[in-house]
């Protein structure tokens, strides 16, 4: 597919000055626009694909040290799918509005069904869902199968791959993750997930152990000693961990033993806050699916009544939770947990419920689009970078009003265009064609 010549006008979120400017764009003005998003990573890859150079590494474990993105009113072009300022073409189609980077979803499951592993043709539709929605990067968060074929397609979301989910025995969801049967096991089986994907590894942090009665409840599946020799291992070869918590029980461990990110973060209490503020570890909230979790008790039933009971409380209190962690400092990454039992394409959805805990529409675009670029390594709106953004019919970072309560994140429903590589993408799927 041959990417197009595009004059961006408008509003550009876009950022002055970034590194491996140069380098990059010889490649993108000679390469493949499949293959541009990978030519910018190849110049500073370490030993994991994926994991970058130590300027990017500052920027996974320090929110805020390269220059915020700025609205730009020059026009921004589009040439041999990436972007400049300084246009050799001399025709353009004029594409004109508000101009984000593609959105993130740092916690997917592209090739998951409630059944297990997706077959070929939902695994596309659901990467093709997300793209759809502005979604063009994704941190897929735990898979049980090899799904790089997706790859190959133009108009699917970028994914970034954690490999398996890392669980126990009997202590997650059955065909969805690997399963160790000792914690002696987890260092190994941790690098060799970051190995097979793109340096991430997801663990499995609590779930509950249904081996207590009626006692049951969330506990944590690791020891203290397995997920710092784990991630330890992890970090000596440039990756990284994120894991999943709704428990509070998990949550010391977790951070003594050098955690990156945590999924969810139900549990997290004050003095929590503070330790993963001062240390930068972000938090994805999930609100999707934590408005779920009254269903999670209901399937619980009475025979499970401590879990039920924890479940229904962690609900009723999750808008309250979020805003005081919000209000603290917590950074917040955004994430649709999708696949398995939660739709793909609902972005749009998950960004605008954290208007319920006190975002603005502007920190939430920030929040989705450079700053969850940044923590993971990868290109906004810059000179060179591959063009993967979305433009929007207005200002989606308007403040909420009596008339539009949703204020700009309205508009994340509508795009007006979809540009990944340089190749104007048209949906591909509705909703009730993805089986997810």
């Amino acid at each position: 597919m041959k990417s197009g010549a595009y004059k961006l006008t408008g509003h550009i979120l876009w950022r002055d000055k970034y590194h491996h400017v140069g380098s990059t764009q010889a490649r993108c003005e000679q390469g493949n626009p499949l293959d541009n998003f990978s030519a910018w990573k190849e110049s500073s890859q370490l030993s994991v694909p994926g994991i970058h150079d130590t300027w990017s590494h500052q920027v996974h474990t320090s929110f805020g040290l390269p220059a915020a993105p700025q609205w730009r009113s020059e026009p921004v072009y589009v040439e041999h799918g990436c972007l400049t300022t300084t246009p050799k073409l001399n025709n353009h189609t004029v594409l004109d509005g508000w101009v984000l980077p593609g959105l993130v979803d740092v916690h997917s499951h592209i090739g998951l069904v409630a059944e297990g592993v997706a077959t070929p043709e939902v695994t596309i539709r659901q990467a093709q869902k997300d793209a759809a929605s502005g979604v063009l990067l994704v941190r897929d968060c735990g898979s049980p199968g090899d799904t790089r074929f997706v790859d190959e397609h133009f108009n699917v979301a970028r994914i970034l791959r954690c490999g398996h989910h890392l669980a126990r025995p009997k202590r997650y969801i059955r065909n969805y993750g690997r399963e160790l049967e000792s914690d002696s096991f987890l260092p190994e089986a941790m690098v060799e997930e970051a190995r097979a994907g793109s340096g991430w590894v997801k663990l499995v942090g609590d779930w509950i152990d249904r081996s207590e009665g009626a006692d049951s409840t969330l506990r944590p599946l690791w020891s203290r000693q397995a997920l710092a020799d784990g991630i330890s291992a992890v970090h000596e070869i440039g990756g990284r961990v994120t894991v999943h918590s709704f428990s509070h029980e998990a949550i010391d461990d977790l951070l003594d033993a050098g955690i990156d990110c945590i999924e969810h973060g139900t549990g997290l209490d004050d003095d929590h806050m503070s330790e993963i503020i001062a240390r930068s570890i972000p938090v994805t909230p999930t609100v999707l699916q934590v408005d779920r979790f009254n269903d999670f008790a209901d399937a619980a039933g009475t025979k499970y009544p401590v879990y039920a009971s924890d479940m229904r409380r962690m609900f009723e209190q999750r808008y309250e939770h979020f805003a005081r962690a919000w209000d603290a400092g917590v950074h917040f990454l955004p994430g649709t947990d999708a696949g398995g039992y939660q739709k793909h394409g609902v972005m749009p959805s998950e960004l605008q419920a954290w208007l319920r805990f006190g975002a603005t529409p502007a920190d939430v675009i920030d929040c989705a689009t450079w700053k969850a670029r940044d923590y993971l390594g990868q290109p906004v709106l810059e000179e060179g970078a591959p063009a993967d953004l979305v433009v929007y019919p207005d200002n989606p970072t308007a403040s909420p009003c009596e008339d539009n309560p949703l204020g700009g994140l309205s508009v994340l429903s509508h795009p007006l265009f979809i540009v990944r590589g340089g190749i104007s993408i048209t949906p591909q799927v509705t909703q009730h064609e993805v089986e997810d």
